[in-house]
Order: structure tokens, then C-alpha cells, then sequence
């Protein structure tokens, strides 16, 4: 009799053994049809990247005034010069020719103006006392005039001789650094027109600016004093920091794309930074640290149907336990305190599903599918924040936590419900997107 009780109770182990075994493995098999990651908290960046050029913030182009041929040449790339500093000096043999021959011009004119200022004085008495004709004086006076021109004449041909000796020696308008320098002893400089450049100065190499073509669809994204990020291919690793200067209003249009020129202003005191560098530039729009992050292909995920409706049996379920429990509630409160709880009762129970009346979720909400603590899928329901383009901030769920599974994809063995599959059944009424 014993051992036949042994045998019964050892069967009834075995039995529940088996139980727990299949129903273990029917959650494994329902896990197991998708692809699932884990909510996180972290930081989160929402920024817009474009790409621009380096440049010194102030560069002037040094050229000559005159044309001649170069004599000599001081500097050379990346010399630094202060103002006034000679850079270059033209063949002066022909300008001091123009000199000489505008001093003697002015010897001549002064000799003249002499003898018709002491022609005057002698005849004005005599005009005064009626020995001379008012027509012999008015030559004499106008020979005076003449003489007088004449020598003004001859002063501003020597000044105008004297200065362009002065322009054949070039010289720095700024305190800086050569970046470029186009001429060599011996070239001839042709200034007929317009001023050939000779060098180019960078005023302050320590401060850069990065002029990036942003998209007209990011414009509206960018603002002054914005705090910008780069980095440059010949320092991969490094990361530079930058802000918004200005913002041009001029657009330019390259293949039927609209852009508009931000400039950024940046530090450069490790003089890593050199003009003409290209910048991948990154604006920072919008910062989150230490937040509940979703990955957006959980978004985008919808199970098959036959997973659908198990959710929905599932919470059809809890929702007529929630109902039971409410209704036994209130059959034990009556009065004004009863109503008011009736009442704050059934705001509660509508939480964000309260906006996803026929099956639209408002544009701040977001819907996910995720693995709850039976380790069956259900669905979860959050208050969105920002995005940057890989994972979405949570700002506010009920179910949704640190941790939590989501599922972003149905594995090989399962099918999800695809654009021609049947509609997505919503819990709170209405037909939902698929």
C-alpha cells in the first residue's frame, strides 16, 4: 500500500514537472519569435551636419600700386610680419628718373613764378601813379598768375613722382602671418589696371572661422550663438568646438538645392586648425542627458495578427478584471465622495490610450511592443521627446522603464503584419496603423 502511494506521488511530480516544462517553453518560443533590445538611459544629441571650409577670420591681399619689375623679396610663406614691415621692393631706377626730372620742373617753374612776381611789384606803382595802362598792367598780373600755377603745377608733379618711389617698396598693412605669396625676384608687375595681389596676410591665426552650406531645410534649425562641434580630416580624433557668428540671408542654389552660408567662428590656440581645411560641422540643436531612450525600429514594429489578438484577449482580460474591481468599489462608496472617486477612477484608467480614440496616436505619442514581466508581448504606450534619428526620448510611460525588452524586428521563423496584411486592432476602439 505504501509503495503504491509512492509510485501515485512521484507521478504527480512528474506530471506538474511536465506542465511547468511546456508552459517554460511556450514563453521561450514566444520570446524567441523576435528580435529584441533593451530601454536604456543616456544621452541623447539632436544635431544638424553639414560641411564647410576653413578660413582666417581677417586676410588682407597686399599688391602694388605701381608696376616695375621685383628687385627683391623679404618673406616667404608662413613668415609672420608686423606693420609696416618691408615684404618686397621694385627696380626704383625709373621712378627716381620721374623724380629727378619733377624737381627740375619745379626749378623752372619757381625761376618763372620769381621773374613775374618781380615784374608785378615793379609795375604796380607805376599803374597806381597812371605811367602805365590798365591793359599793360592786367598782362603783367595775369604772367604773374600763370607763373604761379605753373609752379603749384610742378609741386604735385614731384609729390606724385616721390610717392610712387614710395610705392616700390611693399610693405605689410597689418601685424600677421604670409599665407601666399605669388612673386619672385625678377617678376615685372603689371599695374595698369588694378593692383596685382603679391601676398596674402592672415591677421590672427589663433581665431578661425568655418563658412558651411546648410540646407534650407535645417536653416530654421540654426541660431546665432548656436554652440557648433567639428572635427577635420587630418585630426580625426580631435573634436573642435565652435558658435554661430551670422547667419547670411543671400542664398545659393547648386542643382536645384537651396543653401544658405553660416558662419562660425573658432578657436584655434593649438594652431592645429589651417585655411582651407574642409569641417564636417555638426549644430547642436537640441541636448538630453540622462534619459529613457527607445530605439526607433521598436516604432516602426508591428507583430502578426495572431500575436494581435493574443495581446488583445490579453487586455480584454484585464480590462473586465478592472471593471469587476471597479464596480465592487463603488457598490461600497456611495454619496459625493463616491462620485468624485468614480470619477477620478475613470480618468486614471484611460491614461495616454485617452488621446487614441480610432486608433490615431497623437503626434507627442509613441507605441511600442515589448516583453512584460510573464514574458509575453504586449504593448506599451509613451510620451515622446526628442530623436536623433536611432533612438527617441521617453518622457513619460506607465510600463515602459529602464530595462524593459522592446521588440524591433520578428525573427526569421515568424512574419509580421506588412502593408497588406489585416489592420492593427487598437485597445482603445478603432482600427489602428499597421
Amino acid at each position: 500500500m505504501r509503495k503504491k502511494k509512492t509510485i501515485i506521488f512521484i507521478a504527480i511530480i512528474v506530471v506538474i514537472a511536465g506542465l511547468l516544462s511546456i508552459k517554460l517553453l511556450s514563453k521561450k518560443k514566444e520570446t524567441n519569435q523576435f528580435e529584441l533590445e533593451k530601454i536604456i538611459r543616456g544621452n541623447l544629441e539632436n544635431s544638424v551636419s553639414c560641411t564647410g571650409t576653413l578660413s582666417a577670420v581677417s586676410t588682407v591681399n597686399v599688391g602694388s600700386q605701381v608696376s616695375g619689375i621685383v628687385e627683391k623679396v623679404y618673406v616667404d610663406f608662413n613668415d609672420n610680419v608686423k606693420k609696416g614691415q618691408i615684404l618686397a621692393i621694385l627696380d626704383k631706377t625709373l621712378f627716381m628718373a620721374s623724380v629727378g626730372d619733377a624737381e627740375s620742373g619745379v626749378l623752372r617753374a619757381k625761376a618763372q613764378y620769381d621773374q613775374a612776381i618781380a615784374e608785378l611789384k615793379r609795375n604796380k606803382p607805376l599803374f597806381e601813379k597812371g605811367y602805365l595802362s590798365e591793359t599793360e598792367y592786367l598782362v603783367t598780373k595775369t604772367a604773374a598768375d600763370t607763373a604761379t600755377a605753373s609752379l603749384r603745377s610742378a609741386e604735385s608733379t614731384l609729390q606724385r613722382a616721390k610717392t610712387q618711389l614710395d610705392y616700390t617698396v611693399i610693405r605689410s598693412p597689418i601685424d600677421g602671418t604670409i599665407i601666399e605669396r605669388t612673386v619672385d625676384a625678377g617678376n615685372t608687375i603689371a599695374a595698369s589696371f588694378q593692383a596685382p595681389k603679391l601676398f596674402i596676410i592672415a591677421e590672427d591665426l589663433t581665431q578661425m572661422r568655418i563658412e558651411a552650406s546648410v540646407d534650407e531645410s535645417d536653416i530654421g534649425q540654426i541660431k546665432e550663438n548656436q554652440e557648433v562641434r567639428f572635427t577635420v580630416q587630418a585630426y580625426p580624433e580631435e573634436l573642435f568646438h565652435g558658435k554661430v557668428r551670422q547667419i547670411r540671408l543671400s542664398p545659393t542654389t547648386v542643382q536645384d538645392v537651396v543653401n544658405y552660408t553660416v558662419v562660425v567662428d573658432a578657436s584655434n590656440e593649438k594652431k592645429l586648425l589651417l585655411p582651407g581645411m574642409t569641417a564636417t560641422v555638426d549644430f547642436m540643436v537640441e541636448a538630453k542627458n540622462n534619459v529613457l531612450l527607445v530605439p526607433n525600429s521598436a516604432l516602426s514594429f508591428t507583430p502578426s495578427q495572431e500575436v494581435l489578438d493574443e495581446i488583445m484577449a490579453r487586455f480584454q482580460k484585464r480590462m473586465e478584471e478592472f471593471r469587476s474591481n471597479r464596480n465592487r468599489s463603488e457598490s461600497q462608496n456611495s454619496g459625493e465622495n463616491g462620485s468624485e472617486r468614480r470619477q477620478g477612477n475613470g480618468g486614471n484608467s484611460s491614461g495616454f490610450g485617452g488621446g487614441m480614440m480610432n486608433g490615431k496616436l497623437p503626434p507627442n505619442m509613441g507605441r511600442v511592443f515589448y516583453i512584460d514581466k510573464e514574458g509575453l508581448p504586449t504593448m506599451g504606450f509613451f510620451e515622446r521627446g526628442a530623436t536623433d534619428g536611432k533612438h527617441t526620448e521617453i518622457k513619460r510611460s506607465r510600463t515602459l522603464t529602464e530595462g524593459v525588452q522592446v521588440i524591433i524586428a520578428s525573427s526569421s521563423s515568424s512574419k509580421a503584419v506588412t502593408s497588406g496584411g489585416p489592420p492593427m486592432m487598437m485597445p482603445f476602439g478603432g482600427r489602428g496603423p499597421r
